[in-house]
């Protein structure tokens, strides 16, 4: 079975030979392998060869991480939601696994407010220039997602922090007003273009999880347990109108022990692989500090458990 038909399978809730494994990014690409992505911030000023250079060294790290690792998918997060970027994965790695691309600031979020007291007041006093934002950033996310599907992506990983560790960062009843409907339409746009589509936020979203639950997205990442997500019961509730990816604890895996983590994954496993529907993968990204051979002991549990030792 290839990582592709993994993939696949866990989005229309078939029970495949095991849960598929990807990161939505993996930054220790210097500890791995001696390698380093191009600079974030350069890709803006650099010429055609210039780029084209860097895609190359990308997708050279990339297939790294993916033979390494034994990823099942890829979402490409260097260049940031660039078809070339998309063009160049599906070169190299073909049909073997799931080739997908990013969008962020879809809708209203936390990383998209840079001044909190007026986007108060504009919530209470001026909703229509909210709507209206909300409506750019909409209007703004589709012309994306079509370029990268016409680069040949299998899917679209939406990525839009709504929630604290406390909570969404504004009331479910604001948040059914000034997000959800703009996020239902993104969504359903990408689906019928063919594509499975994913939504990604950090934090608590039990109080708007019926909310996320009504997108109709294929798939909700990161289920973060730091926030008090519990894996088991987001199951209960979304199970199988919504796969879900991620849960295994990343300040774990930041800072150990070897006991926890463990732990962690072994929940994150026995409570959503079974019936399939769930994407093995931690509640954020492999970042830049967490050591290395904390991710490795990730999937040696994930490989014990594959095995019945766990």
């Amino acid at each position: 079975m290839t990582g592709k038909q993994r993939f696949q399978q866990t989005m229309r809730f078939e029970q495949p030979d095991r849960p598929p494994h990807f990161e939505s990014m993996f930054e220790l690409e210097h500890e791995a392998f001696g390698m380093r992505f191009p600079d974030r911030n350069s890709w803006g000023g650099m010429t055609p060869a210039e780029k084209d250079a860097a895609v190359g060294l990308c997708m050279s790290i990339y297939e790294k991480i993916v033979e390494r690792f034994q990823w099942d998918a890829l979402a490409v997060y260097w260049p940031w939601s660039d078809p070339d970027g998309l063009r160049a994965a599906k070169r190299t790695f073909g049909e073997q696994i799931a080739i997908g691309g990013i969008i962020g600031g879809t809708v209203w979020s936390i990383e998209s407010i840079s001044d909190w007291m007026q986007f108060s007041m504009d919530v209470m006093e001026q909703p229509e220039l909210i709507h209206q934002e909300a409506e750019q950033r909409l209007q703004a996310t589709l012309p994306k997602a079509e370029a990268m599907v016409a680069a040949g992506a299998d899917f679209i990983l939406l990525v839009n922090d709504v929630a604290f560790n406390a909570g969404p960062f504004i009331s479910p009843r604001q948040f059914s007003e000034f997000v959800t409907p703009y996020y239902q339409r993104a969504v359903e746009a990408i689906k019928a273009m063919g594509v499975v589509c994913i939504v990604h936020s950090d934090g608590n979203l039990m109080p708007v999880l019926d909310q996320m639950l009504s997108l109709k997205a294929h798939c909700l990442h990161s289920i973060d347990p730091m926030a008090g997500m519990d894996i088991a019961e987001v199951k209960r509730l979304t199970y199988p109108q919504m796969a879900m990816m991620g849960n295994v604890q990343c300040n774990l895996l930041q800072d150990g022990p070897l006991a926890a983590i463990e732990e962690s994954v072994l929940y994150a496993l026995n409570s959503a692989a079974p019936g399939g529907g769930y994407v093995f993968s931690t509640s954020n990204t492999i970042f830049p500090g967490m050591p290395l051979e904390h991710y490795e002991y990730m999937l040696e549990v994930f490989a014990k458990w594959q095995r019945g030792e766990a």
